[in-house]
């Protein structure tokens, strides 16, 4: 159904600059928009501080080597940095908030480098007569137990590889220039500020010494040239030689002849050699030593190989994680067709929690496999939604600029739809583009394919009237319940008419909004027609890139942070908004 309406088109843009935000509005930002990689295992080129993988890449940019890449470092713990100035306590709820209910990496190694050389570190604090009064709070505590921190089988802990990051982030000289600018180490030093982070690694070092299969476990997952290097970092005096016995790492005497711990009679456990191995003798090792898909794979004789059988015996050591990345790998070797590999890549593609999916199907060959892949993403989103909307009546509103502005530009917002769309319930989804008329979509069904399809004929052209897709919308018979919220999603470049037209038009299409979301998408200017409008209507308003719905693991996060970002006051009592739910999550404590 489609509503033609006039168009009035204002050029005002009205944005709140980084600076002017508060820390709950910086958090929320960071979240949203902060997705960046911060380490790349491949050659890369920097194109306008953006990473870029090196193979495929035509055109200019600067050559970078795997590891940390410098700029998007800079920006997420410039970030951090910021929210901590404003407020130090709610940073310190966050880094718990990010280790214990998120999956994201590097945001955890960020937070965990700032609150160990952050300067909140219990000091005395004396009154008036000069007597102690009270001690601080140590907030370096919270980045130690960030370290220490043990799920068993967890995700959410952090793994050797990022302990090592986070002494790996500090010492970078842009790292370690934000903390002498802000104060967390002299401005005339030369070394880098590393805070608690050595004692902490010493801990970390020390636990998994005295409960050494804890340590062989590590070994196993491949990381023994990890935990040396932290031991090397930290100068590490083990307890015993089963340390250095665990790790393969023969001991050399000091030229001063210091050394006594693993100098006599030291017996290294070092991986039996392939090579020259049968394929059969290769899978009895596997097998008999529990030897983990790392362990082998840069192992394998040339002239055998990664082969079906080998592929097999390695199956229980591979994680959920593993076998969706191993697709293109497991139909290459023709086990997809195998019952007991099929039903365990089911079971991993069902317990997918991101849309990595979307990029392995581009790999494999069957078209069966690209779409299940395809569906694990669709699922994921999904997953996403329902842990955000859980126990709540939400209804979600789209509304999707298709204007002449976003030539060249809507093909983002089609493809960011298609992420997002199949996530949400079809009876609680309201679709509609518009231009200066409204026209209402409704995907066949709730998946992938049936997103692309309904949005398939969406052209760029015409005036901008926000308002033409919300009349669409009413006119067409959308109704929201009494009692439930609608959170109203925009995507483009918000530049059309004033904002207190389109808040209006919710009014009288008596469409009480309990929240905005905006999707922004610039070819050519950003207005400030979702802004006002919000503004007007007295509702909180989050704001995303569509540029962020490129990664696949942010697609999820941005889901749930956007869903649960509305605090209390917007959406009735009992509701916990997002950043009170961050504020809520205990401080984590050392062990």
């Amino acid at each position: 159904m489609t509503t033609t309406v006039t168009t009035t088109v204002t050029t005002d843009v009205v944005t709140l600059p980084r600076e002017q935000m508060g820390p709950a509005e910086r958090l929320l930002d960071t979240v949203l928009n902060a997705s960046a990689h911060l380490w790349h295992n491949r050659p890369g080129v920097n194109v306008g501080d953006k990473w870029v993988a090196a193979k495929g890449h035509r055109g200019g940019g600067t050559p970078v080597k795997p590891g940390l890449f410098v700029p998007a470092a800079e920006d997420l713990y410039g970030r951090l940095l910021a929210i901590h100035a404003l407020n130090s306590d709610l940073m310190a709820h966050f880094a718990s908030y990010a280790l214990k209910e998120t999956d994201w990496r590097d945001l955890k190694v960020a937070c965990a480098a700032l609150m160990l050389v952050q300067p909140r570190c219990g000091q005395p604090v004396t009154g008036d007569d000069g007597k102690l009064a009270f001690h601080d709070d140590d907030l370096r505590a919270v980045g130690e137990a960030m370290v220490l921190h043990y799920e068993r089988k967890s995700p959410r802990m952090l793994t050797p590889k990022a302990v090592l990051r986070i002494a790996e982030l500090l010492e970078s000289d842009a790292i370690a220039g934000l903390n002498r600018t802000a104060g967390f180490a002299e401005e005339t030093s030369r070394k880098p500020a590393l805070g608690r982070w050595s004692k902490a690694a010493t801990k970390w070092l020390e636990i998994r010494e005295k409960n050494l299969p804890m340590l062989e476990g590590l070994v196993r997952a491949g990381y023994k040239e990890t935990i040396k290097n932290i031991a090397r970092k930290v100068g590490y005096k083990p307890k015993s030689e089963h340390f250095f016995a665990v790790l393969g790492w023969k001991q050399s005497q000091t030229s001063e002849g210091h050394r006594t711990m693993g100098m006599d009679g030291l017996k290294l456990e070092k991986r039996e050699r392939l090579d020259c191995l049968s394929e059969a003798e290769i899978c009895e090792i596997i097998v008999t030593q529990n030897l983990t898909y790392k362990e082998v794979v840069g192992r394998l004789p040339p002239d055998i190989g990664l082969t079906p059988a080998v592929m097999v015996a390695l199956l229980p050591s591979l994680s959920d994680r593993d076998l969706r990345q191993l697709t293109p790998t497991l139909e290459e070797l023709g086990l997809m067709s195998e019952e007991p590999v099929r039903k365990a890549w089911e079971r991993a593609i069902e317990s997918a929690t991101d849309q990595r999916g979307l990029n392995i199907a581009k790999n494999v060959q069957s078209k069966a496999l690209r779409e299940r892949l395809e569906a694990s993403a669709d699922k994921a989103a999904a997953a996403a939604v329902d842990k955000a909307t859980k126990d709540r009546d939400i209804h979600v509103m789209f509304l999707v600029d298709r204007s002449g502005s976003m030539q060249g530009a809507l093909e983002k917002s089609v493809e960011a739809l298609t992420r997002i769309l199949a996530g949400f319930p079809a009876d609680k989804l309201h679709i509609a583009s518009f231009d200066t008329m409204g026209t209402v979509h409704k995907p066949k069904a709730s998946t992938r394919t049936a997103v692309q399809h309904m949005l398939s004929g969406v052209m760029a052209g015409g005036g901008t009237m926000h308002l033409s897709a919300v009349y669409a919308l009413a006119a067409d018979g959308v109704r929201i319940p009494a009692g439930a919220e609608l959170i109203v999603f925009v995507v483009g470049d918000e530049d059309g008419e004033d904002g207190l037209r389109l808040a209006e038009m919710f009014r009288s299409c008596n469409f009480e909004v309990s929240a905005m979301a905006l999707i922004l998408n610039v070819a050519y200017r950003r207005g400030s027609t979702v802004t006002e409008c919000a503004r007007t209507l007295g509702v909180p308003m989050s704001m995303v890139t569509v540029e962020q719905f490129d990664d696949p693991y942010q697609v999820t996060r941005v889901l749930q942070t956007v869903l649960e970002a509305p605090p209390p006051a917007a959406t009735g009592p009992g509701r916990m908004g997002w950043v009170e739910k961050v504020m809520g999550t205990p401080l984590l404590t050392a062990l």
